[in-house]
Parts: structure tokens; sequence; C-alpha cells
């Protein structure tokens, strides 16, 4: 058992839907440093102005992956409204930065695996806003 489940099951009111919740909390940590990773990939290539697109999207994806981890860490009096526009939000920087990052992973390992995170975790934010305990 991850220790994100373990503290999400030992919590007084935990989310109804642990295992989705502790899966996205995962999936966006995992984002999030793979996306810094990447953006300071990318201001290392010798053409970084050609990249600066995907330099903003990456670190705009990390701050707001962070940003939903720790929304959906917190499950004391859950506010459904705000927790579905963060893991929405979260879900569309992930789809955005993951096609930009898609239009350089051909020449760009970074960037093919960002985009693998990306899309991991929009499909873990899917599944959070899908799933039973969140309006």
């Amino acid at each position: 058992m991850h220790h994100v489940t373990e503290m999400l099951k030992s919590h007084p009111k935990p989310p109804e839907n642990i295992d989705a919740v502790a899966a996205c909390i995962e999936a966006c940590l995992q984002c999030a440093a793979t996306c810094t990773s990447c953006a300071d990939a990318c201001v290392a290539e010798n053409n970084n102005a050609m990249m600066l697109s995907c330099i903003r999207l990456t670190q705009d994806c990390a701050s707001v992956c962070l940003a939903t981890a720790a929304v959906l860490s917190r499950s004391n009096a859950p506010n459904a409204q705000v927790i579905r526009a963060v893991v929405d939000a979260c879900r569309q920087v992930c789809a955005a930065c993951a096609a930009e990052c898609e239009k350089h992973g051909d020449h760009m390992v970074h960037c093919k695996l960002c985009a693998a995170a990306c899309r991991a975790c929009e499909t873990a934010c899917a599944a959070v806003t899908g799933s039973s305990g969140i309006a």
C-alpha cells in the first residue's frame, strides 16, 4: 500500500473514493516532477526560443499538479465544487502540456516522457471527477 493511500485511509473522515483520489495525487506528484525536469531540459536545449511554449506549459503544469495534489490530500470538510474545479483545471493543463510535448517527442526524449506523465495525470484526474464523492 502506498503512503498516500495509507494516509487517506487513516484520516478520521476519508474520501469516499480513496483509490481514485490516491491514484490522482500520485499521478499529480509524478507529473509535477516530470514537468519540472522537462522544463529544465528544454531550457538546456540549443534552441530554447523554439521551446518557449513547451517550457511555459511544463512549468504551469507542474504548478497546477502540485496544487491539485495538495487540495486532494485534504479530506476534512471538502467543497465538491472547488475540488472539481481544481481537478478539471489540472486535467486541462495536463492535456495541453501533453499535446505540446508530443510535438517534440520524436526528437527529445524528455518531452516524450513528459507527455506520457501528463497523459497519465489527465486520466487520473478524469477518474476522480467521474467517481462518486465529487459533485
